[in-house]
Protein backbone atom coordinates (compact mmCIF):
# COMPACT_ATOMS: atom_id res chain seq x y z
CA UNK A 1 0.00 0.00 0.00
CA UNK A 2 1.52 3.42 -1.00
CA UNK A 3 1.91 6.38 1.05
CA UNK A 4 -0.88 8.57 1.03
CA UNK A 5 0.67 11.83 0.31
CA UNK A 6 -2.54 13.90 0.15
CA UNK A 7 -2.98 12.83 3.83
CA UNK A 8 0.73 13.78 4.16
CA UNK A 9 0.32 16.83 2.41
CA UNK A 10 -3.14 17.58 4.64
CA UNK A 11 -1.15 17.05 8.39
CA UNK A 12 2.24 18.54 7.30
CA UNK A 13 -0.14 22.02 6.76
CA UNK A 14 -1.25 21.71 10.37
CA UNK A 15 2.92 21.10 11.43
CA UNK A 16 5.52 23.18 9.31
CA UNK A 17 8.97 22.50 9.38
CA UNK A 18 10.97 25.10 11.19
CA UNK A 19 14.24 26.44 10.15
CA UNK A 20 15.80 25.07 12.35
CA UNK A 21 18.28 21.84 12.07
CA UNK A 22 17.35 18.61 14.19
CA UNK A 23 19.23 15.47 14.76
CA UNK A 24 17.97 11.98 16.64
CA UNK A 25 20.66 11.40 19.04
CA UNK A 26 20.88 9.42 22.76
CA UNK A 27 17.93 11.37 24.19
CA UNK A 28 15.99 11.47 20.97
CA UNK A 29 15.00 14.98 19.77
CA UNK A 30 15.65 17.49 22.42
CA UNK A 31 15.36 21.06 22.53
CA UNK A 32 13.14 24.32 23.17
CA UNK A 33 9.64 22.95 22.95
CA UNK A 34 8.31 26.05 20.88
CA UNK A 35 10.43 24.55 18.20
CA UNK A 36 9.32 20.69 18.40
CA UNK A 37 5.80 20.58 16.49
CA UNK A 38 6.82 19.30 13.48
CA UNK A 39 9.44 16.81 14.95
CA UNK A 40 7.02 15.24 17.38
CA UNK A 41 4.43 15.02 13.92
CA UNK A 42 7.53 13.15 11.81
CA UNK A 43 8.07 10.66 15.10
CA UNK A 44 4.34 10.29 14.71
CA UNK A 45 4.93 8.73 11.41
CA UNK A 46 8.08 6.83 11.91
CA UNK A 47 6.57 5.14 15.00
CA UNK A 48 3.74 3.79 12.56
CA UNK A 49 6.69 2.43 10.18
CA UNK A 50 8.69 1.00 13.28
CA UNK A 51 5.85 -0.90 14.17
CA UNK A 52 4.47 -1.72 10.78
CA UNK A 53 7.92 -3.55 10.35
CA UNK A 54 7.70 -5.59 14.01
CA UNK A 55 4.46 -7.01 12.33
CA UNK A 56 2.06 -4.42 14.39
CA UNK A 57 3.57 -4.84 17.81
CA UNK A 58 3.79 -1.58 20.17
CA UNK A 59 5.81 0.87 19.37
CA UNK A 60 6.09 3.87 22.40
CA UNK A 61 6.55 7.35 22.30
CA UNK A 62 8.31 9.36 25.65
CA UNK A 63 7.61 12.78 25.74
CA UNK A 64 10.42 14.26 28.07
CA UNK A 65 13.02 16.20 28.37
CA UNK A 66 14.27 14.45 31.40
CA UNK A 67 16.74 16.58 33.33
CA UNK A 68 16.29 19.77 31.13
CA UNK A 69 14.55 22.78 32.83
CA UNK A 70 11.14 23.04 32.00
CA UNK A 71 10.93 25.06 29.15
CA UNK A 72 12.51 22.32 26.68
CA UNK A 73 11.24 19.35 25.77
CA UNK A 74 11.43 16.00 23.24
CA UNK A 75 10.86 12.96 22.68
CA UNK A 76 12.31 9.11 22.51
CA UNK A 77 10.85 5.91 20.50
CA UNK A 78 11.00 2.94 22.72
CA UNK A 79 11.21 -0.50 20.66
CA UNK A 80 8.80 -3.37 21.33
CA UNK A 81 10.88 -4.77 24.17
CA UNK A 82 11.64 -1.20 25.72
CA UNK A 83 14.59 -1.01 24.38
CA UNK A 84 15.87 1.94 22.72
CA UNK A 85 15.35 3.02 19.26
CA UNK A 86 17.54 0.60 16.59
CA UNK A 87 20.44 2.97 16.23
CA UNK A 88 19.95 2.24 12.48
CA UNK A 89 16.78 4.46 12.39
CA UNK A 90 17.82 6.87 14.04
CA UNK A 91 19.14 8.46 10.69
CA UNK A 92 15.21 7.58 9.62
CA UNK A 93 14.19 10.04 12.34
CA UNK A 94 16.81 12.82 11.62
CA UNK A 95 15.76 13.19 7.89
CA UNK A 96 12.04 12.89 8.43
CA UNK A 97 12.54 16.13 11.13
CA UNK A 98 14.57 18.09 8.60
CA UNK A 99 12.27 17.49 5.52
CA UNK A 100 11.35 21.11 4.32
CA UNK A 101 8.18 20.04 2.66
CA UNK A 102 5.41 17.62 2.66
CA UNK A 103 6.22 16.16 -0.70
CA UNK A 104 10.29 15.43 0.78
CA UNK A 105 8.35 13.99 3.56
CA UNK A 106 6.64 11.72 1.44
CA UNK A 107 9.50 10.89 -0.48
CA UNK A 108 11.67 9.79 2.66
CA UNK A 109 8.57 7.38 4.10
CA UNK A 110 8.90 5.72 0.88
CA UNK A 111 12.13 5.20 0.92
CA UNK A 112 12.24 3.97 4.41
CA UNK A 113 9.67 1.72 3.26
CA UNK A 114 11.33 0.38 0.58
CA UNK A 115 15.01 0.34 2.09
CA UNK A 116 13.00 -1.88 5.05
CA UNK A 117 11.33 -4.00 3.05
CA UNK A 118 7.85 -2.65 5.13
CA UNK A 119 4.76 -4.03 4.42
CA UNK A 120 2.39 -0.58 5.01
CA UNK A 121 -0.97 -2.58 4.97
CA UNK A 122 -0.52 -4.42 8.41
CA UNK A 123 -1.60 -2.69 11.56
CA UNK A 124 0.66 -0.03 13.49
CA UNK A 125 -0.15 0.10 17.05
CA UNK A 126 1.75 2.95 19.33
CA UNK A 127 1.57 4.02 22.89
CA UNK A 128 2.63 7.54 24.12
CA UNK A 129 3.04 8.82 27.69
CA UNK A 130 4.86 12.27 28.67
CA UNK A 131 6.05 14.04 31.91
CA UNK A 132 4.77 16.93 33.58
CA UNK A 133 6.26 20.26 31.05
CA UNK A 134 3.59 22.07 30.44
CA UNK A 135 4.36 21.83 26.54
CA UNK A 136 3.66 17.97 26.86
CA UNK A 137 -0.53 17.99 25.95
CA UNK A 138 0.55 20.05 22.61
CA UNK A 139 2.97 17.37 21.71
CA UNK A 140 0.82 14.66 21.84
CA UNK A 141 -1.19 15.92 19.93
CA UNK A 142 1.49 16.39 16.91
CA UNK A 143 2.20 12.74 17.66
CA UNK A 144 -1.38 11.90 17.37
CA UNK A 145 -1.88 13.46 13.33
CA UNK A 146 1.63 12.21 12.46
CA UNK A 147 0.35 8.19 13.52
CA UNK A 148 -3.01 8.70 12.01
CA UNK A 149 -1.49 10.19 8.63
CA UNK A 150 -0.43 6.83 8.43
CA UNK A 151 -3.53 4.85 9.55
CA UNK A 152 -1.98 3.73 12.70
CA UNK A 153 -3.67 3.30 16.05
CA UNK A 154 -2.24 5.22 19.65
CA UNK A 155 -3.54 5.19 23.10
CA UNK A 156 -2.21 7.80 24.69
CA UNK A 157 -1.37 7.51 28.88
CA UNK A 158 -1.20 9.98 29.84
CA UNK A 159 1.16 11.39 32.94
CA UNK A 160 3.89 8.81 33.91
CA UNK A 161 7.70 8.21 34.26
CA UNK A 162 9.71 7.40 31.65
CA UNK A 163 10.36 3.66 32.92
CA UNK A 164 6.97 3.29 33.32
CA UNK A 165 6.12 3.72 29.61
CA UNK A 166 9.01 1.07 29.00
CA UNK A 167 7.47 -1.17 31.17
CA UNK A 168 4.17 -1.08 29.65
CA UNK A 169 5.09 -1.75 26.12
CA UNK A 170 7.31 -4.39 27.29
CA UNK A 171 4.01 -5.65 28.78
CA UNK A 172 1.72 -5.04 25.88
CA UNK A 173 4.03 -7.00 23.67
CA UNK A 174 4.11 -9.94 25.76
CA UNK A 175 1.42 -10.57 27.10
CA UNK A 176 -0.05 -13.76 27.51
CA UNK A 177 3.42 -15.12 26.14
CA UNK A 178 5.36 -17.60 28.38
CA UNK A 179 7.88 -14.86 28.82
CA UNK A 180 5.17 -12.17 30.08
CA UNK A 181 7.06 -9.23 31.90
CA UNK A 182 4.02 -8.36 33.49
CA UNK A 183 0.51 -6.75 33.99
CA UNK A 184 0.42 -3.70 31.22
CA UNK A 185 -1.38 -0.62 33.50
CA UNK A 186 0.40 1.64 36.28
CA UNK A 187 -1.21 -0.28 38.93
CA UNK A 188 0.47 -3.70 37.49
CA UNK A 189 3.89 -1.81 37.50
CA UNK A 190 3.57 -1.30 41.12
CA UNK A 191 2.42 -4.38 42.52
CA UNK A 192 5.57 -6.03 40.05
CA UNK A 193 7.60 -4.00 41.81
CA UNK A 194 6.67 -3.65 45.48
CA UNK A 195 5.86 -7.14 45.57
CA UNK A 196 9.76 -7.89 44.96
CA UNK A 197 10.87 -6.01 47.08
CA UNK A 198 8.17 -7.56 50.31
CA UNK A 199 9.74 -10.73 49.38
CA UNK A 200 13.79 -9.18 50.05
CA UNK A 201 13.18 -7.96 52.66
CA UNK A 202 10.38 -9.56 54.90
CA UNK A 203 11.22 -10.59 58.10
CA UNK A 204 14.36 -8.24 58.55
CA UNK A 205 14.42 -4.49 60.12
CA UNK A 206 13.99 -1.81 57.61
CA UNK A 207 15.87 1.34 57.47
CA UNK A 208 15.70 4.76 58.61
CA UNK A 209 13.08 7.34 56.44
CA UNK A 210 14.26 8.00 53.12
CA UNK A 211 14.02 11.56 52.27
CA UNK A 212 13.50 11.51 48.45
CA UNK A 213 13.89 14.73 46.45
CA UNK A 214 11.37 14.73 43.44
CA UNK A 215 12.89 17.08 41.64
CA UNK A 216 9.01 18.53 41.33
CA UNK A 217 8.62 16.23 38.64
CA UNK A 218 6.74 13.30 37.73
CA UNK A 219 8.74 11.20 39.98
CA UNK A 220 7.29 12.60 42.86
CA UNK A 221 3.46 12.00 42.68
CA UNK A 222 4.53 8.32 41.08
CA UNK A 223 6.45 7.59 44.47
CA UNK A 224 4.11 8.77 46.35
CA UNK A 225 1.29 6.31 44.47
CA UNK A 226 4.03 3.22 45.02
CA UNK A 227 4.63 3.87 48.28
CA UNK A 228 0.87 2.94 49.03
CA UNK A 229 1.77 -0.84 47.97
CA UNK A 230 4.62 -1.17 50.62
CA UNK A 231 3.95 -2.07 53.90
CA UNK A 232 5.32 0.95 55.92
CA UNK A 233 7.12 -1.45 58.21
CA UNK A 234 9.30 -2.12 55.24
CA UNK A 235 9.96 1.27 53.64
CA UNK A 236 10.13 4.04 55.24
CA UNK A 237 10.01 7.57 52.32
CA UNK A 238 9.06 11.01 52.47
CA UNK A 239 9.30 12.69 49.63
CA UNK A 240 10.36 16.13 49.41
CA UNK A 241 10.42 19.01 45.85
CA UNK A 242 7.13 17.54 44.78
CA UNK A 243 5.30 20.81 43.79
CA UNK A 244 4.48 19.29 39.65
CA UNK A 245 1.80 22.32 39.99
CA UNK A 246 4.47 25.13 39.36
CA UNK A 247 5.95 24.01 35.87
CA UNK A 248 9.00 26.99 36.38
CA UNK A 249 9.85 24.56 39.27
CA UNK A 250 10.53 21.06 37.58
CA UNK A 251 14.28 20.17 37.89
CA UNK A 252 15.01 24.16 39.16
CA UNK A 253 17.90 23.90 41.89
CA UNK A 254 16.99 20.25 42.30
CA UNK A 255 16.58 16.79 40.65
CA UNK A 256 19.66 14.14 40.31
CA UNK A 257 21.57 16.13 37.92
CA UNK A 258 21.45 19.21 39.88
CA UNK A 259 23.11 17.08 42.65
CA UNK A 260 25.39 15.21 41.22
CA UNK A 261 27.14 18.15 38.98
CA UNK A 262 27.18 20.65 41.79
CA UNK A 263 28.28 18.23 44.26
CA UNK A 264 25.41 19.22 46.81
CA UNK A 265 21.81 19.17 48.71
CA UNK A 266 18.96 20.53 46.78
CA UNK A 267 16.67 23.32 47.72
CA UNK A 268 14.11 22.12 49.74
CA UNK A 269 16.67 20.31 52.72
CA UNK A 270 17.89 20.73 56.24
CA UNK A 271 20.68 18.25 55.93
CA UNK A 272 21.84 16.88 58.63
CA UNK A 273 23.95 13.74 59.74
CA UNK A 274 22.64 10.80 60.25
CA UNK A 275 19.74 11.57 57.40
CA UNK A 276 19.53 9.52 54.06
CA UNK A 277 18.60 11.06 50.94
CA UNK A 278 18.18 10.62 47.05
CA UNK A 279 17.16 12.63 44.22
CA UNK A 280 15.68 11.75 41.24
CA UNK A 281 15.20 13.60 38.04
CA UNK A 282 12.73 14.96 36.01
CA UNK A 283 11.15 12.15 34.79
CA UNK A 284 12.35 9.61 37.13
CA UNK A 285 15.21 7.40 35.17
CA UNK A 286 17.87 8.37 37.12
CA UNK A 287 18.77 8.27 41.03
CA UNK A 288 21.76 9.93 43.14
CA UNK A 289 22.07 9.10 46.69
CA UNK A 290 23.62 11.17 49.53
CA UNK A 291 23.85 12.14 53.07
CA UNK A 292 26.01 13.70 55.38
CA UNK A 293 28.66 12.17 57.64
CA UNK A 294 29.29 12.83 61.22
CA UNK A 295 30.85 16.60 60.50
CA UNK A 296 27.88 17.38 58.36
CA UNK A 297 30.39 17.14 55.09
CA UNK A 298 27.69 16.58 51.64
CA UNK A 299 28.16 13.17 50.57
CA UNK A 300 27.41 11.44 47.62
CA UNK A 301 26.30 7.93 46.05
CA UNK A 302 26.47 8.41 42.30
CA UNK A 303 25.64 5.67 39.87
CA UNK A 304 29.00 4.43 40.01
CA UNK A 305 28.55 3.93 43.91
CA UNK A 306 24.91 2.10 42.67
CA UNK A 307 26.91 -0.22 40.12
CA UNK A 308 29.68 -1.73 43.05
CA UNK A 309 26.97 -2.19 45.74
CA UNK A 310 24.35 -4.05 43.13
CA UNK A 311 27.00 -6.09 41.05
CA UNK A 312 29.08 -7.20 44.29
CA UNK A 313 25.38 -8.27 46.14
CA UNK A 314 24.50 -10.12 43.21
CA UNK A 315 28.06 -11.67 42.74
CA UNK A 316 28.11 -12.69 46.15
CA UNK A 317 23.97 -14.32 45.37
CA UNK A 318 25.33 -16.15 42.96
CA UNK A 319 27.57 -17.52 44.98
CA UNK A 320 25.62 -18.66 48.01
CA UNK A 321 23.11 -20.37 45.39
CA UNK A 322 25.70 -22.61 44.07
CA UNK A 323 24.62 -21.91 40.66
CA UNK A 324 27.30 -22.65 38.29
CA UNK A 325 27.94 -20.80 34.72
CA UNK A 326 26.67 -17.01 35.72
CA UNK A 327 29.05 -14.68 34.38
CA UNK A 328 28.28 -11.10 35.83
CA UNK A 329 30.05 -7.86 34.40
CA UNK A 330 29.98 -4.29 34.96
CA UNK A 331 29.42 -1.92 32.09
CA UNK A 332 30.66 2.06 32.35
CA UNK A 333 31.74 4.72 30.72
CA UNK A 334 34.81 7.28 31.04
CA UNK A 335 33.06 9.65 33.01
CA UNK A 336 32.94 6.20 35.86
CA UNK A 337 35.34 7.29 38.65
CA UNK A 338 38.71 5.70 38.42
CA UNK A 339 38.34 4.06 41.78
CA UNK A 340 35.39 2.36 41.36
CA UNK A 341 36.73 0.78 38.21
CA UNK A 342 39.84 -0.10 40.02
CA UNK A 343 37.10 -1.38 43.02
CA UNK A 344 35.30 -3.98 40.25
CA UNK A 345 38.09 -5.51 38.71
CA UNK A 346 41.19 -5.37 41.77
CA UNK A 347 38.38 -6.26 44.77
CA UNK A 348 35.68 -7.71 43.36
CA UNK A 349 37.13 -9.81 40.73
CA UNK A 350 34.48 -8.95 38.32
CA UNK A 351 34.83 -7.92 34.70
CA UNK A 352 34.42 -4.28 33.14
CA UNK A 353 33.66 -3.36 29.83
CA UNK A 354 33.91 0.29 28.94
CA UNK A 355 31.47 1.40 26.18
CA UNK A 356 30.63 5.19 24.40
CA UNK A 357 28.72 7.83 26.67
CA UNK A 358 24.90 7.06 26.00
CA UNK A 359 22.96 4.72 27.72
CA UNK A 360 22.06 2.93 24.45
CA UNK A 361 25.99 1.48 23.95
CA UNK A 362 25.61 0.11 28.01
CA UNK A 363 22.60 -1.36 27.26
CA UNK A 364 23.98 -3.13 24.53
CA UNK A 365 27.18 -4.43 26.43
CA UNK A 366 25.24 -5.44 29.40
CA UNK A 367 23.52 -7.81 27.28
CA UNK A 368 26.61 -9.55 26.73
CA UNK A 369 26.66 -10.94 30.47
CA UNK A 370 24.11 -13.57 32.23
CA UNK A 371 23.77 -10.39 34.67
CA UNK A 372 25.03 -7.06 33.22
CA UNK A 373 25.35 -4.16 35.20
CA UNK A 374 25.66 -1.07 34.08
CA UNK A 375 24.98 2.63 35.64
CA UNK A 376 26.30 5.79 34.66
CA UNK A 377 27.95 8.48 37.12
CA UNK A 378 24.74 10.36 36.83
CA UNK A 379 22.80 7.64 37.91
CA UNK A 380 20.95 5.97 34.92
CA UNK A 381 21.29 2.51 34.84
CA UNK A 382 19.77 -0.89 35.92
CA UNK A 383 20.68 -4.44 35.57
CA UNK A 384 19.70 -7.10 33.06
CA UNK A 385 19.38 -10.90 33.55
CA UNK A 386 19.79 -12.99 30.37
CA UNK A 387 17.63 -15.48 29.95
CA UNK A 388 20.01 -18.11 30.55
CA UNK A 389 19.82 -16.66 33.97
CA UNK A 390 16.63 -16.41 35.01
CA UNK A 391 16.26 -19.78 34.03
CA UNK A 392 19.09 -20.92 36.19
CA UNK A 393 17.23 -19.01 39.20
CA UNK A 394 13.86 -20.24 38.81
CA UNK A 395 15.07 -24.15 38.46
CA UNK A 396 17.55 -23.98 40.93
CA UNK A 397 16.50 -26.83 43.75
CA UNK A 398 15.71 -24.54 46.49
CA UNK A 399 16.96 -26.99 49.70
CA UNK A 400 13.72 -28.18 51.76
CA UNK A 401 12.97 -27.91 55.55
CA UNK A 402 14.51 -29.83 57.73
CA UNK A 403 18.21 -30.37 59.54
CA UNK A 404 20.45 -29.67 56.14
CA UNK A 405 18.41 -26.62 55.75
CA UNK A 406 19.28 -24.98 59.03
CA UNK A 407 22.94 -25.91 59.40
CA UNK A 408 23.62 -25.56 55.17
CA UNK A 409 20.83 -24.85 53.21
CA UNK A 410 19.07 -21.77 54.65
CA UNK A 411 21.59 -19.32 52.90
CA UNK A 412 21.37 -20.87 49.77
CA UNK A 413 17.84 -20.63 50.37
CA UNK A 414 17.53 -17.20 51.06
CA UNK A 415 19.86 -16.77 47.83
CA UNK A 416 18.00 -18.35 45.17
CA UNK A 417 14.49 -16.76 46.72
CA UNK A 418 16.54 -13.46 46.62
CA UNK A 419 17.66 -13.79 43.11
CA UNK A 420 14.15 -14.89 41.96
CA UNK A 421 13.28 -11.53 43.26
CA UNK A 422 15.54 -9.08 41.69
CA UNK A 423 14.58 -10.20 38.70
CA UNK A 424 11.34 -8.57 39.17
CA UNK A 425 12.17 -5.75 41.25
CA UNK A 426 14.44 -4.26 38.35
CA UNK A 427 12.86 -2.62 35.64
CA UNK A 428 15.53 -4.27 32.56
CA UNK A 429 13.55 -2.69 30.08
CA UNK A 430 15.81 0.78 30.99
CA UNK A 431 16.95 2.75 33.92
CA UNK A 432 14.14 3.07 36.98
CA UNK A 433 14.74 5.59 39.42
CA UNK A 434 12.12 4.16 41.65
CA UNK A 435 12.98 0.67 41.12
CA UNK A 436 16.51 1.16 41.38
CA UNK A 437 15.58 3.25 44.73
CA UNK A 438 13.82 -0.18 45.65
CA UNK A 439 16.80 -2.38 44.93
CA UNK A 440 19.37 -0.21 47.00
CA UNK A 441 17.27 -0.54 50.20
CA UNK A 442 15.96 -4.15 49.33
CA UNK A 443 20.39 -4.56 49.52
CA UNK A 444 21.21 -2.39 52.33
CA UNK A 445 18.60 -4.04 54.38
CA UNK A 446 19.65 -7.63 53.55
CA UNK A 447 23.00 -6.79 54.70
CA UNK A 448 22.11 -4.47 57.77
CA UNK A 449 24.05 -1.84 56.13
CA UNK A 450 23.95 2.02 56.29
CA UNK A 451 24.87 4.80 53.71
CA UNK A 452 28.29 5.47 55.30
CA UNK A 453 29.31 2.00 55.33
CA UNK A 454 27.88 0.93 51.69
CA UNK A 455 30.57 4.44 50.92
CA UNK A 456 33.38 3.01 52.60
CA UNK A 457 33.79 0.19 50.28
CA UNK A 458 35.92 2.43 47.62
CA UNK A 459 37.08 6.23 48.18
CA UNK A 460 35.90 8.66 45.05
CA UNK A 461 39.29 9.91 43.67
CA UNK A 462 38.28 13.90 43.30
CA UNK A 463 36.95 14.57 40.24
CA UNK A 464 35.84 18.16 37.78
CA UNK A 465 33.55 18.40 35.22
CA UNK A 466 34.25 21.35 32.81
CA UNK A 467 32.52 22.57 29.54
CA UNK A 468 33.92 25.16 26.63
CA UNK A 469 31.86 26.84 24.39
CA UNK A 470 33.35 25.96 20.96
CA UNK A 471 32.61 27.23 17.66
CA UNK A 472 32.07 23.82 16.18
CA UNK A 473 32.16 20.71 18.41
CA UNK A 474 32.47 18.39 15.01
CA UNK A 475 35.98 19.47 15.21
CA UNK A 476 36.42 17.15 18.66
CA UNK A 477 36.09 13.42 17.25
CA UNK A 478 36.27 11.19 20.45
CA UNK A 479 37.62 7.23 20.30
CA UNK A 480 38.37 4.48 22.36
CA UNK A 481 35.01 4.67 23.95
CA UNK A 482 35.33 8.59 24.27
CA UNK A 483 38.62 8.37 26.65
CA UNK A 484 41.08 9.68 23.55
CA UNK A 485 40.50 12.40 20.63
CA UNK A 486 41.54 11.57 17.11
CA UNK A 487 40.57 14.87 16.36
CA UNK A 488 41.45 18.31 16.25
CA UNK A 489 45.40 17.17 15.11
CA UNK A 490 47.73 17.20 17.98
CA UNK A 491 45.15 17.88 21.42
CA UNK A 492 45.36 14.91 22.81
CA UNK A 493 48.90 14.48 22.87
CA UNK A 494 48.92 17.72 24.80
CA UNK A 495 46.05 16.53 27.31
CA UNK A 496 48.51 13.16 28.00
CA UNK A 497 51.20 15.40 28.33
CA UNK A 498 49.36 17.50 30.80
CA UNK A 499 47.79 14.39 32.63
CA UNK A 500 51.21 12.64 33.13
CA UNK A 501 52.05 15.73 35.45
CA UNK A 502 49.59 14.84 38.16
CA UNK A 503 49.49 11.59 40.56
CA UNK A 504 46.45 9.42 39.57
CA UNK A 505 45.62 11.81 36.53
CA UNK A 506 42.83 11.18 33.79
CA UNK A 507 41.36 13.71 31.35
CA UNK A 508 39.58 13.20 28.38
CA UNK A 509 37.42 15.69 26.13
CA UNK A 510 33.75 15.00 24.19
CA UNK A 511 31.85 16.84 22.18
CA UNK A 512 28.26 17.28 23.47
CA UNK A 513 25.70 15.68 21.43
CA UNK A 514 23.40 18.35 21.41
CA UNK A 515 24.91 22.31 21.37
CA UNK A 516 28.45 23.60 20.56
CA UNK A 517 30.37 22.38 23.59
CA UNK A 518 33.22 19.92 24.35
CA UNK A 519 32.45 18.03 28.20
CA UNK A 520 35.89 17.93 29.85
CA UNK A 521 36.65 15.87 32.62
CA UNK A 522 39.38 15.72 35.03
CA UNK A 523 40.40 13.10 38.16
CA UNK A 524 43.12 13.65 40.42
CA UNK A 525 44.72 12.73 43.94
CA UNK A 526 43.16 16.08 45.22
CA UNK A 527 40.73 17.93 44.80
CA UNK A 528 42.62 20.97 44.16
CA UNK A 529 44.67 19.27 41.21
CA UNK A 530 41.61 17.94 39.95
CA UNK A 531 40.34 21.48 39.21
CA UNK A 532 43.56 22.21 37.92
CA UNK A 533 43.93 19.83 35.44
CA UNK A 534 40.70 19.92 34.50
CA UNK A 535 41.34 23.91 33.83
CA UNK A 536 44.45 23.47 32.30
CA UNK A 537 42.52 21.24 29.72
CA UNK A 538 39.49 24.02 29.18
CA UNK A 539 42.37 26.55 28.54
CA UNK A 540 43.95 24.21 25.65
CA UNK A 541 40.13 23.67 24.29
CA UNK A 542 39.65 27.33 24.25
CA UNK A 543 43.05 28.80 23.58
CA UNK A 544 43.93 26.55 20.40
CA UNK A 545 40.63 24.78 19.17
CA UNK A 546 38.01 27.28 18.65
CA UNK A 547 37.10 28.61 21.86
CA UNK A 548 33.94 31.08 21.85
CA UNK A 549 32.50 34.15 23.93
CA UNK A 550 34.45 35.18 27.33
CA UNK A 551 37.52 33.04 28.30
CA UNK A 552 36.68 32.04 31.91
CA UNK A 553 39.41 33.11 34.15
CA UNK A 554 39.91 29.98 36.04
CA UNK A 555 40.81 28.50 32.42
CA UNK A 556 44.71 28.08 32.42
CA UNK A 557 47.31 29.47 29.96
CA UNK A 558 49.74 27.29 29.24
CA UNK A 559 52.73 27.65 25.94
CA UNK A 560 53.98 25.93 23.13
CA UNK A 561 55.81 23.96 25.64
CA UNK A 562 53.36 22.68 27.74
CA UNK A 563 54.00 25.21 30.45
CA UNK A 564 51.60 26.78 32.49
CA UNK A 565 51.83 30.36 31.94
Amino acid sequence: MPIDVRLIKEAFAKHPKLDVKYTYGTAGFRTKANVLDSVIFTVGLLAVLRSQKHDGKYIGAMITASHNPAEDNGVKLVEPRGEMLAQSWEGYATELANAATAEELARILEDVVAKEGIDTSKNANVIVGRDTRPSGEALVVALTDGVKALGGNIEDYGLMTTPQLHYLNRCLNTRGQPDAYGEPSEEGYYKKLSDAFTRIVIGKSNQSILYIDGANGIGAPTLQKLAKYIPKESLSLEVVNDNVGDPKKLNLQAGADYVKVGQKKPEGFDLKPGMRCASLDGDADRIVFWYADKSGTFKLLDGDKIATLAAEFIMRLVRSAEIPDIRVGVVQTAYANGASTAYVKNTLNIPVTFTPTGVKHLHHAAEEFDVGVYFEANGHGTVLFSDKAIKAFHSAKIPTPGMDLALKGAPEKKAIETLRALTDLINQTVGDALSDMLMVEAILVSENQSFEEWDKAYTDLPSRLEKVKVSNRHDFVAIKADTELSKPDGLQAKISQQVAKFKHGRSFVRPSGTEDVVRIYAEADTQENADLLANIICGLVYDYHGGVGERPAAFRKVNAEGNLV
